[in-house]
């Protein structure tokens, strides 16, 4: 093994940044690639090897000295072990997976990690709506067992206050990249010494990957008999049926996560999903809200026809860009789903199934993220009801398919 190629990446960032999944996401691609790689989690070694309880959030504070005792214990058991890793010849990258908050804890890292090149990654993230699910899935650990949601939340925030009252921004490393965790973009980086696969470490951190991503209509509702668009109806006996269908189909497939709209008749189409997996979380976004179609919300396709004919018209003459009145369009709607794209992709923690239940005009514009489709042709987007989309999206492979259920 090339000598040369070695590589430590440290991650830096406060907890629920979605370090852990940007650094699963890099291993899965470098090994793909044929680059051996491991990560070595600090919290994960910590929960193997301390078998007292350190889900409190005193645990955490700087001013415990018995807590940053043990935490700089598991920090250099992680530092050793991935330095074997890499002198033992087994090992080409080793992505030390921790928050590395303090400069003190970066220099370390420095001293501890000579030999080969050092890779600093920070991860930002200070979306409210994000941090706060990213916080409920945390407390899904069994550290956190013993206390009620509630309880938890509080103590891991705590935890958090905590790594903030010493967390430094990268500013003085050699090699660094900062990161935007949920929308895939660098902010800044200083690269000064030769990075061995960087190019292709960098192309890993900016690109959205979707190993099984799953777009589904929800099911029939009233509105959908009348042809009427918007409202917040639920589902007829027949979507019921539908949603039961779905979750029969899927049942043999790990979904741990169902993103939603806000809108009744999504998350009635979830729940039978739901019901019939192990582990299953349902998140429902307003992102993936279907159009708001302003002042002509409710009614029906035949009624805008004949009592709104100038908007009927307009809309007709350019369906992509026209924008209803007090209301939304395709072209206006964009930027919203794209960053409920974003979301879902961040909150999925790289899972091999994602899964979205949307409406039909948004659904169309979720296709076309992935799929290129020329701006006047994604409003005619085939968006059934009896079947469901569904993508593969890595840079080795492309994949989409319409499939019945």
């Amino acid at each position: 093994m090339d000598h040369n190629n070695r590589l430590y990446i440290a991650m830096v960032g406060l907890p629920a940044r979605g370090k852990s999944t940007i650094a699963t996401k890099l291993r899965e691609n470098l090994v793909r690639d044929g680059i051996k790689t491991r990560i070595f989690n600090n919290g994960n070694l910590r929960r193997r090897y301390i078998r007292k309880d350190t889900s409190y959030a005193e645990f955490y504070d700087p001013k415990n000295q018995d807590g940053v005792a043990l935490r700089e214990k598991i920090a250099f058991m992680n530092m050793d072990m991935a330095r074997r890793y890499l002198e033992s010849g087994k090992g080409q990258v080793a992505i030390l997976d921790a928050t590395n908050a303090s400069v003190k804890r970066r220099m370390m890292l420095v001293e501890r990690l000579k030999g080969h090149p050092l890779l600093f990654i920070e991860c930002i993230n200070n979306d409210p709506e994000i941090l706060e699910a990213s916080i409920l899935r945390k407390i899904d650990l069994n550290e956190f067992q013993h206390l009620s949601a509630e309880e938890a939340v509080a103590s891991f925030k705590k935890r958090i206050r905590y790594y903030q009252s010493i967390y430094a921004p990268l500013s003085e490393e050699r090699n660094f990249v900062k990161l935007d965790s949920l929308n895939n973009r660098i902010n800044a980086e200083r690269i000064q010494d030769p990075i061995p696969h960087y190019d292709r470490i960098r192309d890993f951190l900016v690109t959205d990957t979707v190993k099984h991503l799953y777009v589904i209509r929800h099911g029939e509702t009233a509105f959908n008999l009348e042809n009427r668009i918007g409202g917040d109806s639920e589902l007829t006996q027949k979507g019921r049926w539908q949603a039961e269908a779905l979750a029969a189909h899927f049942k043999r497939r790990k979904i741990p996560i169902i993103f939603t709209s806000k809108r009744i008749r999504t998350i009635q189409t979830a729940q039978p999903i739901q019901a019939l997996q192990p582990c299953c979380t349902i998140i429902p976004l307003s992102e993936f809200d279907e159009i708001d179609s302003g002042i002509c919300e409710c009614m029906s396709y035949e009624e805008i026809r004949r009592d709104m004919s100038e908007v009927y018209l307009a809309r007709q003459a350019d369906k992509y860009h026209y924008v209803y009145p007090q209301g939304e369009g395709y072209a206006t709607m964009k930027e919203r789903i794209d960053l409920g794209i974003k979301k879902a992709l961040y909150l999925s923690c790289n899972s091999e199934n994602i899964m979205i239940i949307g409406h039909r005009a948004v659904n169309r514009m979720i296709l076309s993220h992935f799929l290129y489709r020329r701006q006047e042709d994604v409003p005619y987007i085939y968006m059934p009801q009896d079947r469901y989309y569904h993508i593969v999206a890595t840079q080795d492979r492309k994949l989409f398919e319409l499939r019945k259920y």
